[in-house]
């Protein structure tokens, strides 16, 4: 086996490593007032999922395969990084605020320092970032696509829940902030 994909392969275990223990730690710290997922949260693990297996399936053929192997796995690992570093520097900023299921904890308020001045979601940005690395340092251009299609759907109706359940609960606080921000993508969308 190529030391790339087991380089790659790695990197996936550790990031989920990462995330499993951020969760763990999370649900010790934080008190949660109200919650409302609507599996939201199983269907991001199920979507996730579903676009590994089918990214590295693909990538194991020569189907949609780019042949500039080490630039593009060079670029994937970089946006990795990249992705890796805006997902720990949001969750650093929401401090105790950060919760992995949809949720209100106590004395919840609107964080709008660091990267949530621009975008209500930079943990999401991160990670749809994290998972596009993974992906384009397979150099398959079908990888890329079933995995940012997938991963991307699941972030989209996440995001959907989080917001109507955050206007919910914070009101025209939340609204303001939503005027005055893009969902993941600065000046964007």
């Amino acid at each position: 086996m190529d030391s790339k994909i087991i380089i790659i392969i790695a990197i996936s275990y550790l990031y989920g490593f990462f995330e499993v223990f951020m969760n763990l730690r999370q649900r010790k710290n934080s008190i949660v007032t109200a919650s409302n997922d609507k599996n939201s949260l199983r269907l991001l693990y199920g979507l996730i999922t579903v676009g590994y297996f089918l990214s590295f399936t693909i990538g194991t053929t020569k189907l949609g395969r780019i042949y500039y192997w080490n630039t593009f796995f060079g670029v994937g690992m970089s946006l990795v990084v990249i992705g890796l570093m805006i997902r720990i520097h949001s969750i650093l900023t929401l401090r105790q605020f950060f919760t992995y299921s949809v949720a209100k904890v106590e004395n919840h308020e609107i964080i709008e320092t660091g990267l949530y001045k621009f975008v209500r979601h930079p943990g999401y940005l991160g990670q749809l970032i994290i998972f596009m690395g993974i992906s384009i340092s397979i150099s398959n251009w079908l990888s890329i696509f079933v995995m940012m299609l997938s991963v991307t759907l699941a972030y989209l109706y996440r995001i959907k829940v989080e917001e109507r359940f955050m206007l919910e609960h914070l009101g025209e606080k939340y609204l303001n902030y939503q005027n005055r921000t893009k969902r993941l993508i600065p000046l964007v969308f």
